[in-house]
């Protein structure tokens, strides 16, 4: 049996949002934290305004843990995912993702393929990540100008920073119902003389998931055509066809401790294997090996307090295959990145961090029965940035500012033979390749906030952002049938610089039992990047419509908020909070793949060792589409639930938990997934994880 619950309208639902931002001073006992400006390790994140608006780590983190960086903040507040399957997921943050979401694993870009498709998946495995962070604002041009949407930074510590006492670690499993899978892992730290050395491997299987219902929306017969003249029939139900996802990897790392400060490096090794569900289907190969290296020296000089030199190497390759295992597209891309970070000490109230930052990658994607390209020419992209962040207090205001700037080119093959157009049987209109030429973009990204103490443990927030961001290769140069999006997709080498003038306010209560957070938020873009379905299709590539990157003045506005009672601490505990955000052309119009807007609430209680929580979300449903877009996304109810234990025995630390997903069995369809994959491809259904973890 399926639940419903009356809708709102959405004026009520942003007025609900911004109601949980009011509530009382039940308790004033707790004190505030110091200042912090260290955008990479656990903190405080109520404290700071460059501190990430969020981060998973501990119970938290270990009980939202999913096989996807998508999947597993996919319930954050203001944060929803794409969903290709089981194995690729990415965040959708405030309506923005793909380019506008930057990954970054400790800090460094992840340097896969990602943000050019959703069905690619993130190349960053988080079965032994310590922490997970979400940065907006000054914090997120610390590491790049074209990230509106914001940053997630994945945090496994694989260069250790403070020596351990004796051998530590952790080992975990797991087997899930819904797919059958099984996971384990394992993570070691060790003193030798003055190195610290590291060690985890992990490994996770799983089989398709089951659904709810039929795998078509709207039934076996809804025969969508997403596609002119090509109506397509899905009658799957029970397990969804390349639903699957496989998934190994190891990771070393070593580090010499001295007195004022660290040398570290790290290596890593991932392979994944997992299926695309569209009504074609097919699956992905892919490797990547990653080399990263960081030192740090602490008080290196007069007036400042740290200097940080890291940098990575990412080797990464996917191999396309289509639902027969025939070979079909070979996707490499070799990206180097280096920081310099130079930390300096309170200064006129204020501290801070100026840097600069190197990064270059190479990109090519090959046919494999032709060898020759496939979508996108090869192409060397490289940026150099410079960039200077503060942050200070001048009595009840905190401050911060941030500025960077970015020079970035896209240096095509410019020898590539792109085929003719006629050899595309375009109907009704015929479209050419874009030209291939070399780009460079001068970027200025900058913020200012503040937040003002209006009482103790009250703040009123406001923050003013501008980024700019450059074009991708795919943006400016593809040319080609994408099999994944069932989509020709064009590029279009003359666009623009991308802006975005993103205004928020915010209020939030941080001390006493009851605490409350809220935003609005208005996100202005100038010459918005997009992909616009032109109304032809290539008869050569299976009707394929085709989509062809254009520029529009457009804005996004939305709303979040969330109250909390003794939240996270000994005893009962309990939250609500809702998030809603929609996106606009400026001329009229509504953006694609936007999420719709939720509410919900949780329970939690905690006290001797045990753990237990239930979450309820009500997605609504999302009709507000783009105009080509089939719709709407039916609304949905979420019950997620976990149970744990943990004892002591002897130098261990045992836990054993339950994790109950979608207890309802409800069908689940991401607006914000392409429709090649949405109209055919729900969510996993009802489903119990049983587990086991030990610390020591």
């Amino acid at each position: 049996m399926k639940y419903r619950i009356k809708p709102f309208s959405y004026r009520t639902l942003s007025s609900l949002v911004m109601s949980l931002a009011v509530s009382h001073a039940w308790s004033q006992n707790a004190t505030e934290s110091s200042l912090q400006i260290n955008v990479s390790g656990v903190r405080d994140t109520d404290s700071g305004i460059l501190s990430p608006s969020k981060v998973l780590a501990g119970d938290e983190l270990a009980n939202k843990l999913s096989g996807t960086l998508g999947a597993t903040l996919a319930n954050e507040l203001g944060v929803s995912a794409t969903g290709y399957g089981s194995g690729a997921s990415r965040p959708v943050i405030r309506g923005l993702d793909g380019a506008r979401v930057q990954i970054l694993q400790n800090g460094l870009s992840v340097g896969d393929v990602s943000s050019i498709s959703a069905d690619h998946a993130v190349a960053s495995p988080l079965q032994n990540s310590h922490q997970i962070e979400i940065l907006r604002g000054a914090a997120a041009l610390l590491y790049g100008s074209g990230s509106s949407g914001g940053l997630v930074n994945v945090v496994n510590d694989r260069i250790v920073t403070s020596m351990p006492d004796m051998v530590s670690g952790a080992i975990n499993s797991s087997y899930e119902t819904v797919n059958q899978g099984k996971s384990a892992n394992i993570e070691l730290d060790a003193p030798a003389g003055p190195l610290a050395l590291h060690f985890d491997s992990a490994i996770s299987n799983s089989n398709n998931y089951r659904i709810p219902g039929f795998a078509e929306q709207g039934g076996p017969n809804a025969n969508w055509s997403i596609n002119p003249g090509s109506p397509v029939n899905v009658p799957y139900n029970g397990k969804l066809p390349f639903s699957y996802s496989n998934q190994n990897s190891l990771g070393l790392g070593a580090t010499y401790l001295h007195s004022d400060g660290y040398t570290g490096v790290s290596l890593e090794r991932m392979n994944h294997q997992y299926g695309i569900p569209t009504a074609e289907g097919g699956f992905i190969q892919q490797t990547q090996n990653r080399y990263d290296v960081a030192q740090q020296s602490n008080d290196p000089f007069d007036g400042f307090s740290s200097v940080k030199i890291s940098a990575a190497n990412s080797n990464y390759q996917h191999t396309e295959f289509t639902n027969n295992g025939l070979a079909s597209t070979q996707w490499k891309n070799n990206a180097s990145e280096a920081r310099l970070e130079l930390a300096h000490k309170e200064l006129l109230g204020s501290k801070g961090i100026i840097g600069a930052q190197l990064t270059g990658a190479t990109l090519n994607a090959i046919d494999l029965s032709t060898n020759s390209y496939s979508i996108i020419p090869q192409t060397k992209s490289n940026s150099t940035a410079v960039f200077l962040i503060e942050e200070g207090r001048y009595g009840p205001v905190k401050t911060s500012l941030g500025a960077r700037y970015n020079y970035a080119t896209q240096n095509p093959n410019t020898s590539t033979q792109f085929p003719s157009a006629s050899s595309q049987g375009f109907v009704p209109t015929s479209y050419g390749p874009p030209s291939v030429q070399n780009r460079q973009f001068n970027l200025m990204s900058y913020s200012a906030g503040g937040l003002l103490d209006i009482a103790r443990g009250y703040g009123l927030g406001m923050g003013y952002t501008v980024s700019q961001r450059a074009p991708s290769a795919q943006e400016l140069y593809s040319y080609g049938p994408h099999d994944s999006t069932a989509t020709f997709d064009i590029g279009n080498s003359n666009l623009g610089t991308e802006t975005s003038h993103n205004v928020e306010f915010s209020f939030q209560k941080t001390i006493g039992l009851m605490r409350s957070k809220a935003s609005v938020y208005r996100n202005q873009f100038t010459n918005y990047i997009y992909g616009f379905y032109t109304g032809a299709y290539s008869q050569a590539n299976s009707n394929f419509s085709v989509v062809q990157a254009s520029q529009a003045n457009a804005n996004i506005k939305g709303a979040e908020g969330e109250l909390s009672y003794n939240w996270n601490e000994t005893g009962i505990g309990g939250r609500i909070f809702g998030d809603i955000s929609q996106g606009s052309f400026n001329a009229g119009g509504n953006l694609p793949l936007q999420p719709a807007p939720r509410i919900g609430s949780e329970l939690a209680y905690q006290r001797n060792g045990w753990l237990t929580s239930a979450t309820y979300i009500y997605s609504y449903q999302q009709n507000r589409l783009a105009s080509w877009e089939i719709g709407p996304t039916p609304s949905y109810n979420l019950v997620n639930a976990n149970l744990s234990y943990t004892e002591r025995i002897g130098k261990i630390n045992w836990t054993g938990y339950l994790l109950l997903k979608n207890l309802l069995n409800e069908e689940i369809r991401y607006a914000t997934s392409p429709m090649a994959v949405r109209l055919y491809a729900p969510q996993p259904g009802r489903s119990l994880m049983v587990g086991l973890r030990a610390a020591f």
